[in-house]
């Protein structure tokens, strides 16, 4: 999957920004097969969701050791509720998880993507990044926020702004 860490160069920099108190992480949920979920899907039930494959278990822990590698010993793992986002965030085994339902894929919520994507920004404005804070969504979810759309287990790193905007800064992406 990963593979070793001198494929992933840029890890430890962007690392070390996510710890300097300005960075947040965004990482969409690691591979899981697929795309939407079914009709009679129902949050705190995984048998009614798509689910992270094999792969993408593997992909998550390995996820989890390079951030490790990188010197992220410890993050707070903020997750959508969905299960695949939630097994994610459980699997990196770099902190306890948190689910915040304005994560949950913006696709299930037709018409109301802007006022959450909102209510996210704010949210993120309110939090203490000297903590550092890894939020497992949707693509759907990122793009809206930073206007990237990262593959499975691709984690995106942003600065937050004084006015409270997120500047994209870099990407660790899975092979």
């Amino acid at each position: 999957m990963l593979g070793s860490l001198e494929a992933y160069a840029d890890a430890p920099e962007l690392i070390r920004a996510l710890l300097s108190g300005e960075h947040i992480a965004l990482m969409r949920h690691s591979i899981a097969p697929g795309s939407g979920d079914p009709a009679n899907f129902r949050i705190g039930d995984c048998s009614t969701q798509r689910n992270l494959s094999d792969g993408g278990r593997l992909q998550a822990g390995e996820i989890g050791l390079m951030l490790r590698e990188s010197g992220l010993r410890e993050a707070r793992l903020v997750s959508s509720q969905w299960c695949r986002c939630i097994e994610t965030a459980e699997l990196m085994s770099v902190g306890e998880v948190e689910e915040l339902e304005l994560l949950n894929s913006l696709i299930a919520y037709r018409g109301q993507s802007e006022v959450i994507t909102s209510r996210l920004s704010d949210w993120i404005s309110e939090q203490d990044l000297n903590t550092p804070i890894i939020l497992v969504t949707h693509s759907v979810n990122i793009g809206a926020l930073i206007g990237r759309y990262p593959q499975e287990g691709e984690i995106v790193f942003a600065r937050l702004t004084e006015a409270g905007d997120l500047v994209l800064v870099g990407s660790i992406q899975p092979n």
